[in-house]
């Protein structure tokens, strides 16, 4: 579905990322990680169009994307959920909503996907004329996935959904995220915690200053000596 081939972007004279190639196959969800700095943030900002890809290609469904507008990229079927969760805090949770389906033309389809998104995330029904400004950190997490999704998106790229959150949040977040995987969402993830990553998603790879370093199946990476000294807390 999803394929960098030796992509190389910038952010001013740095050069954020070298040369990076990964794949996302139809419905898997495929982890990112490393450590802060090491362009897992870039790669999804230039995947969705939001930084310049300096060399290489990005392909989506066999054509490329790579020189496309962030409004163009999303409506070829691929949404951006970003790190900080990015709510607008002083509109409504329902505008917030709509605001993810802006480009969408199928008003019919639009009610029926706003119904299962407050099925997937009940609390934001209840909380639909609320500002987002007033929610919880994870309450704005649920809106942010909701929010992307609303746009109906084939792949969906999710940066830290777990950032800053109380850790029974970040339990119910990562069930949200494997439930969507599980119903056919194609995910591509971003998260500085790499063990939960690892457990929930099914291949990932390792990118240290730009480069992928390693790659493989998650199980494998849980278990790989150097992945657990660098990332996932083993001394020993």
């Amino acid at each position: 579905m999803l394929y960098l081939n030796g992509v190389v972007t910038y952010y001013g004279n740095i050069q954020a990322l070298r040369g990076i190639s990964l794949e996302v196959k139809e419905a898997e969800m495929v982890a990112l990680i490393g450590s802060n700095g090491a362009g897992k943030t870039t790669a999804l900002r230039t995947i969705s169009g939001l930084l310049p890809v300096h060399s290489g290609e990005i392909l989506f469904r066999g054509k490329p994307i790579h020189s496309m507008h962030p409004f163009e990229v999303i409506k070829r079927g691929i949404a951006h959920c970003p790190e900080g969760r990015r709510v607008w805090p002083d509109m409504t949770v329902f505008e917030n909503l709509r605001m993810g389906a802006y480009l969408r033309k199928d008003l019919s389809e639009m009610k029926n996907d706003l119904e299962k998104t407050y099925g997937l995330f009940p609390i934001l029904k209840d909380r639909r004329n609320q500002l987002a400004g007033s929610l919880s950190g994870g309450e704005q997490q649920m809106l942010a996935i909701a929010r992307a999704l609303m746009s109906k998106p084939k792949l969906l790229l999710l940066d830290e959904p777990s950032l800053g959150l109380a850790p029974i949040v970040v339990e119910r977040v990562a069930q949200t995220i494997t439930s969507l995987n599980q119903a056919g969402t194609t995910i591509l993830l971003v998260e500085q915690n790499a063990k939960l990553a690892l457990m929930i998603s099914s291949r990932a790879y390792v990118l240290q200053v730009g480069r992928i370093v390693l790659a493989g199946s998650s199980k494998d990476l849980l278990i790989n000596e150097e992945v657990q000294k660098a990332y996932l807390g083993k001394t020993n």
